[in-house]
């Protein structure tokens, strides 16, 4: 019998490995629609839904090894990378999906109350928020909504060689900003962004790329610190923050 690895588990889902099946459980329905209809719609590769019986979906594990980690070297090629930017590329450039992401409005409402949050409760220092704050601004501008992963980590984009070999963990897939889907994937590893771009194949605004590092770090502290990650290790995201000091 093959053993059973939790791969993630928090309040909100868990995450289990057994052989090449991933049995993920959420007590969400609703995410996991979208994750299913994401993976579905998506002109890239992506896990096979096997079964799925709520609150768990059963999905195959994708060949490959992860593009790499936050804190960690990538060992992925720079061809690897670009291939990674291509692959984003031909998702953005598909026909949205039916169900919208978050507005700009509430972004920004949102990025209010994470900063406020983190100084008040001393988490971070009020210089390093505030100067995050005012990177973030160039990422809260309108933007032309494409078909978005939502949360591009490193994580989950799978190569073997040069080669892209699955893309996984859709449920925050909507209709967003391109460049914050590029932000993601090249979180934490600067040093990359330049290779995602070229494969991405068109001008993009470094500016509003940075400025999704900042705004990304900021709202997601909180709810990392909350369900027993540790944004504070080494190259994650408020290493990212002081980077921008």
């Amino acid at each position: 019998m093959d053993e059973v690895e939790v791969v993630v588990a928090h309040s909100e889902r868990a995450t289990l490995r057994v052989g090449d099946v991933f049995l993920k459980v959420d007590a969400d329905q609703a995410r996991v629609d979208v994750e299913v209809e994401a993976m579905a719609l998506a002109p890239v590769p992506t896990p096979e839904v096997l079964w799925r019986k709520p609150p768990v979906l059963a999905i195959a594990a994708v060949p490959g090894t992860a593009l790499g980690r936050l804190g960690e070297p990538s060992t992925a090629s720079p061809v690897a990378w670009a291939r990674a930017g291509a692959a984003v590329r031909e998702l953005h450039e598909a026909p949205l999906p039916p169900w919208p992401g978050r507005g700009l409005d509430e972004l920004a409402a949102d990025l209010d109350g994470e900063c406020a949050w983190l100084v008040t409760n001393g988490v971070l220092p009020a210089d390093l928020v505030t100067r995050n704050r005012q990177v973030a601004e160039a990422a809260l501008r309108p933007w032309t909504p494409v078909f978005t992963h939502g949360d591009l980590q490193i994580t989950h984009v799978f190569v073997d060689g040069d080669e892209i070999t699955g893309i996984i963990d859709w449920s925050e897939a909507s209709r967003g900003d391109a460049l914050f889907d590029l932000a993601t994937l090249t979180l934490g590893h600067e040093e990359h962004l330049g290779d995602v771009v070229a494969g991405y194949g068109t001008d993009v605004d470094l500016d509003v790329i940075r400025g999704w590092w900042s705004l990304r770090s900021l709202l997601v502290i909180r709810w990392l610190v909350g369900h027993g990650f540790d944004p504070s290790a080494p190259g994650c995201e408020v290493d990212v923050l002081r980077s921008r000091m």
